[in-house]
């Protein structure tokens, strides 16, 4: 719901930003300033959006936010904009090409996650993870700065690496809100059932379909890096470093055995660093 009145948009913007994980402040820190306050501006909608389910007291209460932010969006791009991210991201919706339907679609992917506690297969969870990743990356990559339109294509497949390895990250954290966002089908194929994941057991089987799913992650970092255009390598440097980033992660959670039932893995901040520093670099 609307933040309160008397809090500036680049105020709030601020706050929200500074909630972020390290990995995203790491990736904006490079930006020149209006393209800086753009990506932030559009950070602070997406947790907005994000936060009105996940946050949410009751399945009413989190579809009462929703449907307050599927009215604010067209009274936004009509020109008055009430809430203080869509105040701070509007003046760049010009200049970046950001359109409501590209915010509106990302509602209805946050919507998915009051009605869609599982995912019966991989071609459902890909539709959610479109809305709320593939629309984000093509959002930002037009803000990052975006001259070829293959780059489109590089945005929503990163979109998919990062949500799947978000999920391989969060799966015990996901199950004890409710949510099993692995495909059902694979569940069976692999031998595991949802009470293994809800009651925390670590067997043979749920390592194994893990690792099919980091592949699958793995597969979609590998694609994003092969479409980015080199003619705009340069300009989608914060795209490349959450990237690395993420990839770095889905390598530690594995080389640590998938622990994801009973905490979430993280990088330390010195290799965080390193990874920024190689990607300023020049390296891919």
């Amino acid at each position: 719901m609307p933040a309160p009145a008397y809090a500036p948009p680049e105020r709030y913007v601020a706050r929200t930003l500074a909630r972020a994980g390290s990995s995203f402040r790491f990736a904006f820190r490079f930006l020149p300033p209006r393209r800086r306050a753009a990506i932030s501006a559009f950070y602070a909608f997406c947790r907005e959006v994000d936060d009105a389910v996940d946050d949410a007291a009751s399945t009413a209460q989190a579809e009462s936010a929703l449907a307050w932010w599927r009215e604010e969006l067209p009274r936004a791009f009509a020109g008055a904009p009430t809430h203080p991210a869509m105040q701070a991201l509007l003046p760049h919706a010009t200049d970046f090409g950001i359109r409501e339907e590209q915010l509106r679609a990302i509602v209805e992917g946050c919507a998915m996650d009051i009605d869609h506690a599982r995912y019966p297969d991989y071609a459902s969870l890909q539709r959610y993870c479109h809305l709320v990743a593939g629309i984000v990356g093509e959002v930002a990559a037009g803000i990052f700065g975006q001259t070829h339109p293959q780059t489109t294509e590089y945005a929503h497949a990163l979109g998919q690496a990062l949500q799947l390895t978000n999920i391989v990250r969060d799966v015990g954290e996901d199950a004890r809100r409710g949510r099993i966002y692995l495909p059902l089908d694979e569940l069976e194929r692999f031998g595991v059932a949802t009470a293994d994941i809800v009651d925390q057991r670590d067997t043979p089987a749920f390592a194994a379909l893990m690792r099919f799913q980091a592949q699958r992650a793995h597969g979609w970092f590998d694609r994003a890096l092969g479409l980015l255009p080199d003619c705009d390598r340069r300009a989608q440097q914060p795209g490349l470093m959450m990237a690395h980033l993420y990839r770095a992660l889905l390598r530690a959670i594995e080389r640590e055995g998938f622990p994801v039932l009973h905490r979430r893995t993280r990088l330390h901040p010195l290799h965080k660093l390193w990874v920024a520093g190689t990607v300023l670099a020049g390296g891919k």
